[in-house]
């Protein structure tokens, strides 16, 4: 089997990461295949023996929950967040944070497909977001209060997607809720028989932006977190 492995914003600690290559060369290849999503993968794992890495990862907090499946996928974010010269502020709490948040969280864990989420640390866009499902670029409003730029509805594949935006500026504690209240139109509204048609630029197309982004209002009001 495959064992693919959730690294939010690709960030380990070193006991991490002494963990996981020792869990590899004990159940795996002894290599650590890096995914071009920030995840690790170790590969020919034998699947009596996946509740040992479970285990042997979660002792030092690493987990594979929803690194695959229908569900939110791994939150990445660029590489040189809390470091880079031209960022406004450091991304990487967010980041944790949106990890945190949709973790065996119960509107993300039977969708018709995959969610992806990007946070770059600058305009450089080092993250991508453009080709992700949620986008998020640091922002200050003339208050210098925090917030970022939203982009959504990205994608690859054989048809690809540009992100359309969505907020030239989202005050901080409204991202994690304009998720939320996007992912549950998707679960709503998203094909669910015909797998190649399943991700939200789809949904939006067929929508249209407009359409999709008055459905995520009108969400909006239904949750228990509307500011988070």
């Amino acid at each position: 089997q495959m064992f693919r492995i959730k690294i939010p914003y690709g960030r380990l600690t070193a006991e991490q990461l002494v963990r996981i290559a020792d869990v590899s060369e004990k159940y795996a290849t002894g290599n650590l295949h890096i995914t071009t999503r920030q995840d690790i993968q170790l590969h020919y794992v034998k699947l009596g023996d996946s509740p040992k890495v479970w285990t042997e990862l979660a002792e030092k907090k690493v987990t594979a929950r929803e690194a695959c499946g229908n569900t939110v996928r791994n939150i990445t974010g660029s590489a040189k967040a809390g470091i880079d010269p031209n960022e406004l502020f450091d991304i990487s709490p967010y980041v944790h944070a949106t990890y945190e948040y949709f973790l065996r969280n119960p509107i993300c864990q039977a969708m018709g497909r995959k969610i992806k989420i990007a946070f770059s640390s600058s305009d450089v866009d080092s993250a991508y977001t453009y080709f992700h499902d949620f986008g998020f670029i640091p922002r200050l409003n003339e208050k210098g209060e925090r917030g970022c730029k939203v982009v959504i509805g990205g994608g690859l594949g054989a048809v690809g997607a540009v992100a359309q935006t969505a907020y030239e500026f989202l005050h901080e504690d409204q991202i994690i809720p304009f998720m939320e209240a996007g992912i549950r139109v998707f679960d709503r509204y998203g094909e669910r028989e015909k797998r190649m048609k399943a991700r939200m630029k789809f949904l939006v197309k067929a929508l249209g932006f407009e359409g999709f982004m008055d459905l995520v209002h009108e969400e909006w009001t239904a949750l228990k977190n509307k500011t988070f």
